[in-house]
């Protein structure tokens, strides 16, 4: 469950967050005043599968492994991030996420950030050019 409101220390930690590069500080400010810390416990489910997706994290600190049913799991760390198109679509969970050790895990919810999106295009307007360049990086990779 999320803990405790976030104050503006966190504009650093979210600038790091690849689709929110490009967004002014201002903006950062305001999406960091909406998270909440969420502490979890080891061998605790943040996300599964299937289920909606409400929320975006960024570990502070701990560790976690993302896995799709019947694939190998990808370990995470401080600095990385998960859920980020739940905060666009909210569409279903393409995988789970595990806490392996005791995990400090900044939220930001959907619903909140969906409202700022509609009160600030430019930021919905940044954040699909970033969208975008990271797809057409990716595209790029895949046809070399």
């Amino acid at each position: 469950m999320p803990t405790k409101s976030i104050d503006k220390q966190w504009v650093d930690v979210l600038a790091d967050v690849p689709i929110f590069q490009g967004l002014s500080r201002r903006h950062l400010s305001r999406i960091a005043g909406m998270a909440t810390l969420q502490e979890v416990a080891p061998h605790t489910q943040i996300v599964r599968a299937g289920e909606p997706g409400d929320a975006f994290y960024v570990i502070i600190d701990g560790h976690a492994e993302a896995r799709q049913p019947g694939h190998k799991g990808v370990e995470m760390g401080s600095g990385d991030f998960f859920g980020e198109m739940a905060l666009l679509d909210g569409g279903p969970r393409s995988a789970i996420v595990e806490a392996k050790t005791q995990l400090l895990a900044l939220r930001i919810g959907r619903a909140p950030f969906q409202t700022m999106l509609e009160k600030e295009g430019s930021v919905a307007a940044q954040m699909l050019r970033t969208m975008a360049e990271r797809l057409r990086a990716a595209n790029a990779r895949v046809s070399d």
